[in-house]
């Protein structure tokens, strides 16, 4: 019978030296991966999942870091190699022939002077020994497997001139390009909408199907791994706290740890008060003991349940109101070619005819894909991209045409959250300042130190020490960065905030602690929000009522609950079904596709 192991990693250690110290980013970890077989790792940032996975490419950066002890065994063609073990020169025609990568972000690992196609060529001709024009030509039918739309047009062109969905697509023909034994994929599909992720787990599926390849998965996701994955492997901290079969990680999880990162997923058939986080199942001492709460995923969920009695007469209280907001026949248009006297001719309808209204203390959920217009949309509410007609009006005046000064004052009453923290903070000022900024140029404060005082207050709210006033922006991670944007957008005690798809670039642990807080301070200081996500099952636990968008255009508008359950248009079906659900049910469905297509290939 044939041996089919691709890959053991047996008490692999990886450390990282910094200031003296040792860390050790993975401590022990041991699995096996097997011809045709998807095993899911799983696991917080930090958790060591993708300094596993540059271990066995042995892209581990020395120094700081070092692979210390273990074995990664890989069985080749010609036998079996310790990775650990080998030289740079097997490790360079390992790479890409038989162990390919996809990165997380496609951007940063695309050359941008270079185009699509010349990138993927160069692979092949590196791995293929063939000249440029038989290199272009398996480039172009790789372009057609990935089902990149004009292959030939898409071979010239260059990474920023596509979409996030399409660059990736552009790297995993790249690493497909030499039919490798094993892919890895590091967060391929994270900051992806959800019908462009599926259509990605789909295609890469079905190149697996097609050559027998062993796919190592990372993510945070345990949706995307409940439809992806035949084995599960959860990291925390470095180690490996609980691996089995899908199946039974997903009906009977062991690890306090596994269960919250189940739990942590705002679920689709149930509204609740608030999102579990890993903290309702274990909590971690000051030695960095862990300490079970031995709590099962129901035990935890079953009193956050809210009732849809409940729900009808918050809805009840929240519409009898006058709106806060109401937005009158928008539209906001982009020139994109100019004519013989600078006049546009053509233009991007990036909001066209958009009309609603928006009531104190709602949250209005704003769903649709990467360029449907709902981020423009928020932009042009907050006059930070100029509308071409229609009307906004806020708290019954119309701001439509209101002059940059006339303007700021409403800027203290409305304020917008980012999709990117670190981008949106200035790495030169502290946090501290950063939040306190907003108030000197208001006025708000007699003094910087009554204004000192207000931040601390802040920091401590959005659950930050007070001691990091005096830190910068990179010494704080990603979920930390977005709750000091929101003390930043709090400073100012506004009404009404846009938040910006500011959790999708999260853990879904760090997701829920966030989308909790941010209800608890909706709660506490009775503001209103505007709620932009891609991710309709993020939305659907935010929002009283939902928009859903499509190319500028409201396809479908009404409460969160009753567009997911009865969705009118084929567009919001198509959102809906590509939700990775991660319920038993879909998870068998899955399995069984899986095993009919094996069938097929061994």
């Amino acid at each position: 019978m044939e041996n089919r192991t691709l890959l053991e990693i047996k008490n692999l250690v990886t450390e990282f030296r910094s200031d003296g110290e040792v860390t050790k980013a993975v401590n022990n970890v041991s699995f096996t991966l097997n011809k045709g077989e998807t095993i899911g790792i799983v696991g917080e940032s930090g958790s060591g999942k993708s300094v596993t996975s540059l271990s066995a490419m042995r892209l581990i950066p020395n120094p700081p870091g070092e692979i210390t002890g273990g074995e990664i065994l890989f069985h080749g063609k010609d036998g079996i190699i310790d990775l650990v073990k080998a030289t740079e020169k097997q490790m360079r025609s390992l790479r890409g022939n038989e162990i390919a990568m996809i990165f997380q972000e496609p951007m940063t690992s695309l050359n941008p002077v270079y185009t699509c196609g010349d990138q993927v060529a160069e692979a092949i001709m590196l791995h293929q020994k063939v000249n440029k024009k038989e290199a272009k030509k398996i480039t172009i039918e790789l372009f057609k497997k990935v089902e990149l739309p004009r292959p030939d047009v898409m071979f010239d062109t260059y990474p920023h001139q596509i979409s996030g969905g399409q660059k990736q697509r552009v790297m995993i023909a790249m690493a497909m390009s030499c039919n490798p034994s094993i892919l890895i994929a590091d967060e391929p599909t994270t900051a992806l909408d959800v019908t462009v992720q599926k259509t990605i787990l789909e295609l890469m599926m079905q190149l697996q199907q097609e050559q027998d390849m062993g796919i190592m998965f990372i993510t945070h996701d345990l949706g995307v791994i409940a439809e992806l994955a035949d084995k599960v492997v959860v990291m925390y901290k470095g180690k490996i706290v609980e691996q089995g079969t899908v199946m039974d990680i997903f009906t009977n999880p062991q690890h306090p740890y596994t269960k919250g990162l189940l739990a942590c997923r705002p679920p689709l058939n149930r509204r609740l008060h608030w999102l579990p986080t890993v903290a309702d199942f274990m909590s971690v001492d000051e030695n960095g003991e862990m300490k079970e709460k031995n709590k099962s995923v129901e035990e935890v969920t079953e009193n956050l349940v809210i009732s849809p009695e409940e729900t009808a007469k918050k809805h009840e209280k929240i519409y009898a109101q006058e709106p806060i907001l109401e937005i009158k026949n928008l539209k906001t248009y982009f020139p994109i070619s100019k004519g013989v006297f600078g006049r546009a001719k053509e233009y991007v309808k990036a909001v066209n005819d958009v009309s609603f209204k928006v009531y104190p203390g709602e949250t209005l959920g704003l769903v649709g894909e990467s360029g449907c217009g709902k981020t423009t949309l928020g932009r042009t509410i907050l006059k930070l991209v100029e509308p071409t007609a229609g009307n906004i009006i806020f708290e019954g005046k119309d701001i439509t045409n209101l002059g940059v000064k006339e303007m700021r004052e409403y800027r203290k009453e409305m304020q917008i959250i980012f999709q990117d923290p670190y981008s949106s903070l200035n790495p030169r000022i502290t946090i501290g300042e950063a939040i306190m900024e907003p108030m000197r140029v208001h006025n708000v404060f007699n003094s910087d130190a009554e204004r000192k005082e207000r931040v601390m207050e802040l920091l401590k709210r959005v659950d930050l020490p007070e001691h990091h006033f005096y830190r910068y922006p990179h010494e704080f991670s990603g979920g930390q960065r977005q709750r000091i944007c929101i003390a930043r957008s709090l400073a100012l005690n506004p009404k009404f905030i846009i938040c910006d798809e500011s959790v999708s670039a999260l853990d879904v642990s760090v997701q829920a602690q966030v989308l909790n807080l941010l209800n608890e301070l909706k709660e506490e200081f009775k503001f209103t929000y505007i709620f932009i996500s891609h991710d309709l099952s993020v939305v659907k636990f935010m929002s009283d009522k939902m928009i859903v968008m499509q190319e500028g255009v409201v396809k479908e508008m009404g409460y969160a609950d009753e567009i997911y359950n009865n969705p009118k248009t084929d567009y919001t079906k198509s959102l809906i079904n590509a939700i990775p659900k991660g319920e038993i049910d879909d998870i068998q469905k899955s399995l069984n596709k899986k095993i009919a297509r094996r069938s097929t290939t061994v």
